[in-house]
């Protein structure tokens, strides 16, 4: 299997490699504009499409400042009502493989592997995640909270994840988030990897690591500056 060892000096630097290059495909955003998105991916998380009001109540700023960042964003997704259905990894309907999330009761949809990893952090949730390998169409279950990931299912399964050789644009949806998967199996991520140049497979919690970087480096007036 391709690790993070025999492509660097340790795993933790090509967490910390992934996570930058990650990061610089987000918009840089001031204090108001980290609790608008933050607020965003929380409403969202009950699975219905979020009024601009209600996202404004939830920070305490005016209607309009919400309109002005979501507008200004790229991956904002809303409706014929304006109101917010797909935002930077969360939606409240299944893409293709499905990715769901299961917060509170209520179900709603990560756009790709490592947004499963990422987002509950951010919500301050523990989420339980159900994925479908796209070789074998084998089952992946596991549960993710801010500390990491748990009852993860099967046992040996792994992440795919793209081997950066810079910072990600706002293209990062097409070469990034598509090559970024669950597989049950080191045997089934292989055969995929193999087929996919500049991919490599982490381990479940690897991957964790590379989405816990981005309260640090995308909303550190939020959740505060951590040292690693």
């Amino acid at each position: 299997m391709a690790t993070t060892q025999e492509r660097k000096d340790g795993e933790k630097v090509l967490v910390d490699e992934l996570a930058r290059s990650i990061s610089a495909a987000i918009p840089t955003l001031d204090a108001t504009e980290q609790q608008i998105a933050i607020a965003t991916y929380r409403l969202l998380a009950a699975g219905k499409a979020v009024a601009t009001e209600a996202i404004a109540g939830a920070v305490g700023v005016p209607t309009a400042r919400v309109e002005t960042a979501l507008e200004s964003w790229p991956g904002v997704y809303r409706d014929d009502a304006g109101r917010v259905f797909g935002f930077w990894g969360i939606g409240i309907a299944p893409l293709d493989p499905e990715y769901s999330l299961q917060i509170d009761g209520t179900t709603s949809y990560a756009w790709y592997a490592l947004d499963t990893l990422f987002i509950p952090p951010l919500v301050g949730k523990t989420v339980s995640v159900q994925a479908t390998d796209p070789v074998n169409g084998q089952r992946v279950s596991l549960v993710v909270d801010g500390n990491g990931v748990r009852e993860v299912t099967p046992p040996g399964a792994l992440v795919s994840m793209v081997i950066p050789d810079g910072p990600f644009g706002y293209d990062v949806i097409e070469s990034f988030c598509h090559k970024v998967l669950f597989f049950a199996s080191e045997e089934s991520g292989r055969s995929w990897v193999g087929e996919h140049e500049g991919t490599t497979l982490l381990t479940v919690q690897e991957a964790f690591e590379v989405g816990r970087f981005a309260p640090e480096f995308v909303y550190p007036d939020v959740f505060g500056q951590q040292n690693r």
